[in-house]
């Protein structure tokens, strides 16, 4: 099975070789053999593991994982609020807040920016996609949703990778009016790439929030939250049923890799020409928060109507 995880820089344009954080882990647990099967089944289906792993993070003694960390994954500290000896454990520092200047909003009413710094796939058409980590694998949206129809099946969909070494708080892709974020227990499978290759239904079964956020420029649109090894913990801090700025804060996950979901309705948006051809190519591009998404369809056809 392939282990190597390859990405394009969405700045330079330059591929990369990105350095996974736990990738002996991985190997083992998401490897082809019986044992492996077993690993992920325990790992994801009971999960004291994550639970113990989640805890000692937040240990104080676990402060001193967090140079080396920086060092050997080449972590901007200048970006952070904080200097990196006040974070008063692993964990305290993998949830940091960032200096607002590092991460400009494109603006406009009528464009939708990254919710969060990760990895991007899109998908303008689901209908037309035949698996994107596993080839002649679909996605179920309705699975996703346990929803036996849904108005997003032949919608876009935006698939947001946060690894270990990722700033790890998710904003507001957009000006909105966001519902209550609604649970939906599940499993804690890895999010990575090695693991999705072997199980793409990860997607449809870890742990995972959905909220709906009214938008004057996107329609309803659907910001899912999945939870991963290690990710236990998903934590809302917007206020629900409240007008919300584009780049606001939604929210932050504990300690893990994580990732992010945004599902728009067919005919909605129309995303960068650059992250479509590089999702066609099935390789993920990564961007920063705040950085340009796509422009909505919807005000397209009003400006010229």
């Amino acid at each position: 099975m392939k282990s190597s995880i390859t990405v394009r820089d969405r700045e330079t344009g330059t591929l990369f070789e990105e350095k996974v954080y736990g990738k002996f882990f991985l190997e083992l647990v998401y490897g082809t053999s019986f044992v492996s099967r077993f690993l992920a089944f325990l790992s994801a289906k009971f999960p004291a593991a994550s639970k113990l792993y989640g805890w000692l993070q937040k240990q104080p003694k676990s402060q001193k994982k967090i140079l080396p960390f920086l060092e050997k994954f080449n972590v901007d500290a200048s970006e952070f609020a904080l200097k990196p000896i006040e974070y008063t454990s692993f964990n305290d520092f993998f949830i940091r807040e960032l200096k607002a200047e590092v991460r400009p909003l494109v603006s406009g009413p009528n464009v939708a920016v990254f919710p969060a710094d990760a990895r991007y796939l899109v998908f303008p058409d689901l209908s037309q996609v035949d698996g994107f980590y596993i080839k002649g694998k679909g996605f179920s949206v309705s699975t996703l949703l346990q929803q036996k129809e849904s108005d997003y099946e032949a919608g876009s969909m935006v698939i947001a990778r946060l690894c270990p070494t990722d700033y790890h708080r998710f904003h507001f892709p957009m000006d909105c009016i966001p519902g209550e974020a609604k649970l939906i227990n599940g499993p804690l499978y890895s999010v990575n790439p090695i693991a999705l290759r072997k199980h793409i239904e990860i997607l449809n079964e870890n742990k995972r929030m959905v909220t709906t956020l009214q938008t004057d420029a996107f329609g309803d649109v659907l910001f899912v939250e999945v939870g991963a090894t290690c990710v236990g913990s998903i934590h809302q801090t917007y206020l629900s049923n409240s007008r919300c700025k584009k780049g606001e804060e939604k929210g932050y996950f504990e300690f893990g890799g994580s990732c992010v979901i945004l599902l728009f309705k067919p005919g909605v948006i129309q995303f960068d020409t650059d992250l479509i051809d590089s999702s066609k190519e099935f390789i993920e591009m990564r961007g920063k928060l705040g950085q340009r998404l796509g422009e909505s369809l919807l005000q397209m056809g009003h400006a010229s109507t």
